[in-house]
């Protein structure tokens, strides 16, 4: 008997098995769009795991799936992240496993190693894509999201960025701001004027020390 031909899938096949995968991995409610999650599936799928989009989880997540645009997941990154996080305690294939994987996410930035790459993460995360810098305002939220619990002069250095004449954070401004917060005492006693500390840290200790002062 010759050998059965073997028959090229259909575009039907091809829309069946895509919705196979989008309903396994329980994400096919939040898409809209050119298979993207956006602002309006990302609050339901906020709301069904319990959490606000602005919680700290939520970076962590975006940062499990490498995903590129704050506010939006694509269904290949949702995808790409199941195939590499499978084993993970924080696998995504259901809203029920991200319930119970909440603290474990949270737990993660409790390690220095993966705070950092969360952190580093965070400024190209949150940038528009055409732009270099964060905006001012942009770069506060994700500020206070990372450090505002666990930086001590965070809203000290929040004052100095209002009232500031910075529009935008640069890269490096951002990276060594969690060096700042991570090795300078609480009374700046440590900190060298001649270091290689940006401008934008030097100015905020001489406003600090003058508004201490006063």
């Amino acid at each position: 008997m010759p050998p059965r031909k073997k028959r090229r899938p259909s575009a039907g096949d091809d829309m069946s098995a895509k919705k196979s995968r989008q309903d396994r991995y329980n994400i096919v409610k939040y898409i809209g769009c050119d298979d993207v999650v956006g602002p309006e599936g990302m609050e339901k799928f906020c709301e069904d795991i319990g959490v606000e989009p602005e919680n700290v989880v939520m970076l962590v997540l975006a940062w499990k799936l490498d995903a590129q645009s704050m506010g939006y997941f694509t269904l290949q990154e949702w995808l790409r992240g199941m195939v590499l996080h499978r084993a993970d305690s924080a696998a995504c294939d259901s809203t029920e496993r991200l319930r119970n994987s909440l603290d474990y996410l949270r737990s993660v930035l409790n390690d220095t190693t993966s705070f950092k790459l969360i952190y580093r993460y965070a400024f190209d995360f949150a940038r528009e894509k055409d732009q270099r810098s964060l905006d001012l305002n942009t770069a506060k939220c994700m500020l206070g999201l990372l450090l505002g619990k666990t930086w001590p002069l965070f809203p000290v250095f929040n004052q100095f960025l209002e009232q500031s004449k910075y529009k935008v954070i640069n890269k490096d401004q951002w990276c060594n701001v969690l060096e700042f917060s991570r090795t300078i005492n609480l009374d700046l006693s440590n900190y060298d004027e001649d270091g290689a500390w940006p401008v934008l840290l030097d100015e905020f200790v001489e406003w600090y020390k003058e508004r201490e002062m006063s």
